[in-house]
Formats: C-alpha cells, sequence, structure tokens
C-alpha cells in the first residue's frame, strides 16, 4: 500500500509541474492534492499546521500571481481588459487549436483580437500580444519556481519527522 501512495504523490507532483506549462492541467492544486495523498497513505502527523499554513499561502501566491503576471504583460504593453480576456482563453484553448504552437499562439491572438476589436492598429495589435506571450512565459517561471519550492519543502519537511 506504500508503494501506491508514493505512485500517486509523485504522479501528481508530476502532473502539476507539468501543469506550470500546460494551463489545462491543474498545476499547483494538483501538488497541493499530493499532500492529503501523503497524509492519507502515511500520516497527517508528519504535516503539521505550520506546513500547511506555508503550503497554503504558497498556493493563494501561486493563483494570485498567476493571473496577475499574465494580465501584467498584457497592460505593460498597452492592452485592454479585452485582450487580457481574450489573452486568457487563448492559453486554455490555443493548445488544442494548434498542439505544437498553440500555447504561444493562443494568448498572442487572443490579446490581438481584443486590441483589434477596440479599434486598434495591427502594430499596437501585434505589440499587445507580444506582452501576453511575455507574461505567460514570467507567470510559468514564477510556476516553476514556486512549485518546486512546495515539493522541495515538503520532502524536507517529511525527512525531518
Amino acid at each position: 500500500m506504500d508503494i501506491l501512495g508514493w505512485i500517486i504523490v509523485i504522479a501528481l507532483f508530476v502532473t502539476g509541474m507539468a501543469g506550470a506549462v500546460f494551463p489545462v492541467l491543474p498545476g499547483v492544486l494538483a501538488i497541493y492534492a499530493a499532500f492529503f495523498v501523503y497524509g492519507w497513505f502515511f500520516s497527517f502527523e508528519a504535516l503539521g499546521p505550520v506546513f500547511w499554513i506555508v503550503q497554503t499561502l504558497i498556493v493563494v501566491a501561486l493563483l494570485v500571481a498567476d493571473y496577475a503576471v499574465g494580465a501584467w504583460g498584457v497592460k505593460k504593453y498597452g492592452g485592454s481588459k479585452l485582450s487580457v480576456w481574450l489573452s486568457t482563453i487563448g492559453i486554455i484553448i490555443g493548445p488544442f487549436v494548434i498542439p505544437a504552437f498553440g500555447l504561444i499562439l493562443g494568448p498572442l491572438v487572443g490579446a490581438m483580437i481584443g486590441e483589434l476589436i477596440k479599434g486598434e492598429s495591427l502594430s499596437k495589435a501585434f505589440k499587445v500580444g507580444i506582452g501576453s506571450v511575455v507574461g505567460l512565459l514570467s507567470s510559468m517561471a514564477v510556476k516553476i519556481v514556486l512549485q518546486l519550492a512546495m515539493i522541495i519543502l515538503f520532502v524536507i519537511w517529511i525527512a525531518s519527522f
């Protein structure tokens, strides 16, 4: 039964890290769920209140930062709220429409469409689209670092128990 528990925990960690890059996967919530799986299979005793408070704060920070950093990229390059929304939609559906390049093209095209709808020039729309990609890549970097920190903290925490 211990092996099954570790397989599920590791699978959730891998899914979570993949979710930092592919927005259709649960990302940080998969990593957070891995902690519960560990508790159910092994012991919640090893994961005390301080562990849960720190991990929950990281999850909340990640969820807020994920949207904020993406929106920052669009806004920094002069984009509108419509461009932020369409860029976000592009991030979600892009990989399905264009599997190899949709993750980058989705937000780019979404933000551009938002600006073109507003009547902006193609050059401004492209600039805002680039901003959405910058925001996406920045968001991915933040997620990767913080999610790795969550996993490392977990390993350190249970190793010291």
